[in-house]
């Protein structure tokens, strides 16, 4: 391969991507009006896979002459729908939604790691204290809890004089081990 090949673009392929990138723009808002805004969430892992699709299929139908552009548009609509459907379900038959959904695990509680859901979940020690000095924790006695949520994000809960409000802490797998002893101790001092 030549240099200048690798550098070269001619007008026609430049109308072409505008063209595509501009129409599968205009697609993408129709579909998220129609949808919701739902569409581009990270909640829950069918909504990352959702996010992804359309990532490749934009790629492939703006920089290449396949797929077409109503090819790309028709492929987004598809996973719009399917996106849809699924959401339906995951709110209309609970026990589906166990199926769909991951589930949000404790890595760190009051302190003190969880080994075996660390290792559940593929992390070690070092990732989750990366996480908690992107926080601002300087000492473990600081964190309520870690936890690994549905979309892989974690989220860091501090300690305060705040009694905790169990129902915040329902879906979340062995929720029973964050709330225990610290709700008695707490509600104690109270």
């Amino acid at each position: 391969m030549k240099w200048e090949t690798w550098l070269a673009i001619d007008w026609q392929q430049i109308l072409g991507i505008s063209i595509s990138a501009v129409g599968f723009y205009l697609g993408l808002m129709l579909f998220t009006r129609l949808m919701g805004l739902r569409s581009f969430s990270k909640l829950s892992s069918h909504d990352f896979a959702m996010t992804v699709g359309i990532g490749s299929i934009l790629a492939s139908t703006v920089l290449s002459d396949e797929p077409s552009l109503l090819q790309g548009l028709c492929a987004v609509a598809v996973l719009f729908v399917i996106q849809g459907v699924v959401s339906v379900v995951r709110r209309k038959i609970k026990p589906l939604k166990a199926l769909i959904d991951n589930q949000a695990i404790i890595l760190m509680a009051h302190g003190e790691y969880f080994p075996d859901n660390l290792q559940e979940a593929n992390l070690s020690t070092s990732d989750v204290q990366e996480v908690l000095r992107k926080n601002g924790i300087k000492s473990k006695t600081e964190v309520f809890a870690v936890i690994m949520e549905t979309t892989g994000d974690m989220s860091v809960i501090k300690n305060s004089e705040v009694t905790p409000d169990r129902s915040l802490f329902d879906d979340i797998r062995d929720s029973e081990l964050l709330i225990g002893s610290n709700v008695s101790s707490n509600e104690d001092n109270q």
